[in-house]
């Protein structure tokens, strides 16, 4: 036999046992539950990472041809690995901002919320305007605090202070009065002035009347955005989240991002929603697409676009196919109908990603309505638009996402019966239409892609406490208290897989993230607990102990 022959079949028989790799790896993890969540759903022991990427998933014993001398060797002790969660509706440099303002989502009374409010005030005299946010609607009698409230505790100047899910503003008379809303002052399209029974603005500002006082607010700062940005992004890692859908990218926002992104500080892949103007309709996309070019960075990619179709359910602003029960109208779209169907096919022909806020069963299927119309136009670009929220569906609307391609974008931690839902949900929409609430389970069952959100800093960004609320439907603090609608409750596959794969596939890089396969980015979360072990009401205080992106860590535990 010539030598040459030997040799040739010696060398692949070495290679076989031994992977031909560059050099050893940067990083391995071993000993653990890595749940890879790729097409078989399968499970391995270690991981391996070079240069970023996944190199190696398998076993312990597998992985030992990956060390050198100088890996880092992450010894799991049967810890669970998953891909980084992919949060795909959040916004992390506004919440940031919110956080250093006067912050009242901890609040749980009011009078929590009236001592934060006095307390921030008085510790700063030096502001022209007393800005804050989070206060949550079902703590006050009928969701509706009042300008004479504000004003017994801030009486020297105006205060603007929105509410925890920002479609609502409460102000005291001295923000009325620097915004010149009277009586008399008609509501703008697509908004709402609350009125008491005389006719005079209550202090509350519903939609886009928030933008009668909106721009007479002190400028918030490039430098303010970015720090605000750092703070979120932070909190996003914190969590196990290494990518991200920022849901209402504004220019100053996309500014913070493309400067974090050029300094090698952005530690996430975000895709941006960027902001559209109601007001200024389809003669905007233009102007879109030179800030989609022009923006384009590294881990930053201002792909998309959001447009509101209407408000919330508990300001009576979604806009609803029946009227409300308490009251002779079907809420709001914050579009003029028409302008919506033309701006969605423009954005369509210029191949953007549509991110539409709907909650009422008509703002869902007039924004249904309109990808339908702009696809006859185009023919299908696989853009994947998002309708997020999906508070209240027709059913009959459902087998419409899967035929346009639409994903499904829910917010799970809104899917059990709290306050919002007790008081200020089912009681104005009754039974039959309450039925449809949060419908996950019937839009899994259909084929439709299934995303999953935080709406940050409406609620928590913590995907596990998310994750469990959608398989269990119950408050993950109370889960003894009741579930919403169980029929709809998601197993932990399908659950995991919306903040992962799925979460991915929105974002159009499911072949570099989502899951743990060779050749993909090491983007991965490290948990103290493997979740498929313990009670599903567990879930949501499972710690995480690192974040990994791209292989280098952007959390890390202290403990």
């Amino acid at each position: 036999m010539p030598i040459r022959f030997v040799s040739t079949h010696l060398l692949i028989w070495l290679l076989l046992l031994h992977p031909l790799s560059a050099k050893p790896a940067d990083m391995v993890l071993r000993g653990g539950a890595i749940y890879t969540v790729d097409g078989a759903r399968s499970w391995a022991e270690a991981l391996a990472v070079e240069d970023g990427k996944i190199v190696y998933v398998g076993t312990d014993g597998g992985v030992d041809d990956w060390i050198g001398a100088d890996t880092e060797i992450v010894e799991l002790q049967g810890r669970m690995v998953l891909p980084g969660f992919h949060d795909s509706h959040v916004h992390p440099a506004s919440g940031g901002v919110e956080l250093n303002q006067c912050d009242l989502n901890s609040a749980n009374s009011v009078e929590e919320i009236e001592k934060k409010l006095a307390n921030y005030a008085g510790e700063h005299p030096e502001l022209e305007w007393v800005v804050g946010g989070g206060w949550q609607m079902p703590i006050f009698p009928e969701g509706q605090p009042t300008a004479e409230q504000l004003d017994r505790l801030i009486p020297d100047r105006p205060a603007f202070i929105t509410s925890s899910d920002a479609h609502t503003a409460w102000l005291n008379s001295k923000a009325l009065e620097a915004a010149g809303i009277t009586s008399d002052t008609p509501d703008p399209e697509g908004g709402k002035i609350d009125r008491d029974a005389e006719g005079r603005p209550t202090g509350l500002l519903r939609e886009e009347a928030i933008g009668l006082v909106s721009g007479l607010l002190p400028e918030t700062s490039g430098e303010e955005y970015r720090e605000g940005l750092l703070t979120g992004l932070a909190e996003a890692n914190r969590y196990g989240i290494t990518s991200l859908v920022e849901a209402n990218a504004t220019d100053p926002i996309v500014r913070a991002y493309r400067e974090l992104d050029a300094d090698g500080l952005l530690t996430a892949r975000v895709v941006a929603a960027l902001y559209t103007n109601p007001k200024a309709g389809q003669a905007q996309v233009s102007d879109l697409v030179r800030k989609r070019e022009s923006n384009k960075g590294g881990l930053f990619r201002p792909t998309s676009v959001k447009l509101y179709a209407d408000g919330v359910i508990e300001a009576h602003t979604a806009a609803l196919l029946e009227p409300y029960l308490d009251a002779n109208h079907r809420g709001l779209s914050i579009w003029n109908r028409d302008e919506f169907a033309r701006t969605v096919a423009a954005l369509q022909k210029e191949r953007f990603q549509i991110h539409v806020h709907a909650i009422g069963d008509r703002a869902i299927r007039e924004t249904l309505d309109a990808l339908e119309a702009a696809e006859s136009q185009t023919g299908s670009l696989d853009l994947r638009h998002q309708i997020a929220h999906l508070q209240l569906l027709s059913p009959q609307d459902i087998p419409r996402f899967r035929a346009l391609g639409v994903v499904a974008n829910f917010q799970p931690l809104w899917a059990y019966p709290d306050s919002f839902i007790e008081k200020l949900t089912i009681p104005v929409l009754g039974p039959e239409r309450s039925a449809w609430l949060y419908p996950m389970k019937s839009f899994h069952d259909q084929g439709v892609v299934v995303v999953g959100g935080s709406d940050w800093s409406v609620t928590s960004i913590n995907p596990l406490p998310a994750i469990q609320v959608g398989v269990t439907r119950t408050d993950p603090e109370q889960p003894d208290a009741g579930p919403l609608l169980p029929e709809q409750a998601m197993t932990l596959p399908a659950m995991l897989a919306a903040y992962t794969i799925n979460g991915a596939y929105g974002m159009h890089q499911e072949e570099q993230t989502g899951s743990l396969e060779v050749g993909k980015f090491a983007d991965l979360v490290i948990l103290e607990k493997n979740l498929f072990e313990i009670p599903v009401d567990e879930i949501g205080k499972v710690r995480v102990v690192r974040t990994i992106l791209a292989g280098k860590t952007v959390y890390r535990s202290e403990d």
